[in-house]
């Protein structure tokens, strides 16, 4: 059976998004945090209402049966998924739509489309899963006509290597498609980001994502073994290599390198045995820095859990994995290989040594139960809640970065501050800001924070902009980075153009110049045209 499409006014696929019991949980805890029993209500768009300019450009006659000028293709590739797309949206503003989406079956036709839109003067925006909450595949508002390239039908695992235990896959492969062609060879990638149902092996790669493992293998850039990129100056493909000191690396150009350098088409991925031992649960602390401290210790000890993530108190509760007194830690082990119970029982010891409680003895299914299997249901169930809140005027949004360990601790109450004040400053009334881990390393982790304020229609994105200004200067003031696994965007761009060395802006745009002569490639993103 045919997937039902993507929508347009929310997250996932027509006729998925949240239960009234899930609406109406998170209704009631914005009731309380805010003080108030009604909301004032837009009522949301129908595809029907939905009107676009004219398009620009025309497609030549030997694309044009790749290419498409279709009300829904244009509208669904007019946003992305962020909380100013949802805004968008709601208003019914689709100024961004591209002028025409073209669908590549293959490499020749994405050098073709690229020949058209350097011929016409029109941008071309790389897209994946359309998934980026930073406006990364968003069309520029630079006046040009343009056209996105959407890379769906690339979406084969091509070769399996099952002796150096990798894979040659297109670009275009949705997670689910990826992991589901892997499952019958025993095999996965196991590189699962939250919108991991909704999103492509390319914008993984691009937006050098970070996955289902909180520490060691935390991004994409681990599982890369090789790359094939059209770019308007022509293809190159990098040497399959497991390793290499012959100079910078071909490949570490063009992953994070948000499709401004060229399109990712195809890579030979580093796989992994499917996991067949387990072991995991929750485990509570008194406070957020207590489960911190712990956190660090069990990050310096070398037993690399899958999952060691974090969630202050407050977090906890939004998510009803606790009752909004402790902080809790999500822990798991997993190996294809053997009986992981041991590294599970020294984890135990260290988190012991904090006064960390486990809720459960920690079984092959304990990920599942209890408050760790609360917390991963609203995980991955959370992006749905946005197209039900955005109408109701509340503003609610995350960003996430990353610190060393003996900064973290300050850094944390500087940026929270900073973004409760500006959401008081913005708003008039005070809101909520909540922290959570999602990646850790030896030398410090990646805290990933939360942000809910009640705005009002009508100042709905100068609000939101007030606020994430507010908090995007506290992590670049603070020595953090504006982005840990989300991209850099439109949304980032003026942060990432203070955290990066003038010196490297110069040789990206260089390089831009060598790869992309005209400036097509998502311009704005990273660099300047």
């Amino acid at each position: 059976m045919a997937q039902a499409r993507l929508k347009i006014f929310g997250w996932g696929r027509e006729g998925e998004g949240m239960t009234a019991e899930e609406e109406a949980f998170a209704l009631d805890i914005h009731r309380r945090r805010f003080g108030v029993t009604e909301f004032p209500t837009t009522v949301m768009p129908t595809f029907d209402d939905i009107k676009l300019r004219a398009p620009r450009i025309a497609p030549p006659a030997a694309i044009a049966g790749i290419c498409s000028t279709a009300t829904y293709d244009r509208a669904a590739h007019a946003h992305s998924k962020g909380f100013t797309d949802a805004v968008r949206s709601m208003l019914n503003d689709f100024s961004s739509a591209p002028d025409v989406v073209a669908y590549p079956t293959n490499e020749q036709d994405i050098a073709a489309v690229m020949d058209w839109a350097g011929s016409s003067g029109a941008a071309l925006i790389p897209f994946g899963g359309g998934s980026s909450v930073v406006g990364g595949v968003t069309p520029p508002a630079d006046g040009r006509p343009t056209i996105t390239l959407d890379l769906a039908r690339l979406d084969k695992v091509l070769e399996i290597d099952h002796t150096s235990r990798a894979a040659r896959i297109q670009a275009g492969v949705f997670g689910p498609a990826l992991e589901d062609q892997l499952r019958p060879h025993g095999l996965t990638l196991r590189h699962f980001p939250q919108s991991f149902e909704y999103s492509t092996l390319g914008g993984w790669i691009a937006t050098r994502s970070g996955g289902h493992f909180a520490t060691l293998y935390t991004h994409i850039d681990d599982f890369v073994e090789n790359l094939r990129v059209v770019t308007p100056s022509g293809t190159l493909e990098s040497r399959r290599l497991p390793g290499s000191g012959a100079g910078p690396s071909p490949d570490r150009m063009f992953i994070g390198s948000e499709g401004i350098l060229g399109v990712i088409t195809e890579a030979w991925m580093r796989l992994q045995d499917r996991p067949r031992f387990r072991a995991g649960g929750a485990v509570r602390f008194k406070d957020f820095f207590t489960a911190a401290r712990a956190l660090r210790v069990l990050s310096q000890t070398g037993l690399y859990p899958s999952n060691c993530r974090i969630l202050d108190a407050e977090e906890a509760f939004n998510t009803g994995a606790a009752d909004g007194s402790v902080a809790v830690m999500m822990l798991a082990f997993e190996s294809a290989d053997h009986p992981v119970e041991a590294w599970m029982k020294r984890a135990l010891e260290c988190c012991a040594d904090f006064g960390g409680a486990p809720e459960t003895a920690g079984g092959a299914d304990a990920h599942r139960e209890g408050a760790a299997g609360q917390w991963r249901t609203a995980f991955i169930r959370m992006p749905y809640g946005r197209e039900k809140m955005v109408p109701r005027g509340i503003i609610s949004d995350t960003f996430e970065t990353a610190i060393t360990w003996e900064r973290f601790e300050a850094f944390h109450d500087t940026v929270k501050a900073a973004t409760e004040r500006g959401i008081r400053e913005a708003t008039g009334r005070p809101g909520q800001v909540t922290c959570r881990f999602t990646h850790a390393y030896p030398d410090g982790p990646a805290p990933y924070f939360s942000f809910h304020a009640l705005g009002r229609h009508g100042a709905l994105l100068d609000q939101w902009l007030a606020i994430k200004t507010a908090a995007s200067d506290a992590v670049i003031d603070g020595g953090g980075t504006i982005t840990h696994h989300h991209a850099v965007g439109r949304e980032h761009r003026p942060w990432y153009d203070r955290q990066r060395p003038d010196l490297f802006a110069a040789a990206l745009t260089a390089a831009k110049r060598t790869l992309d002569p005209q400036g097509i490639l998502n311009p704005g993103v990273l660099i300047d045209p």
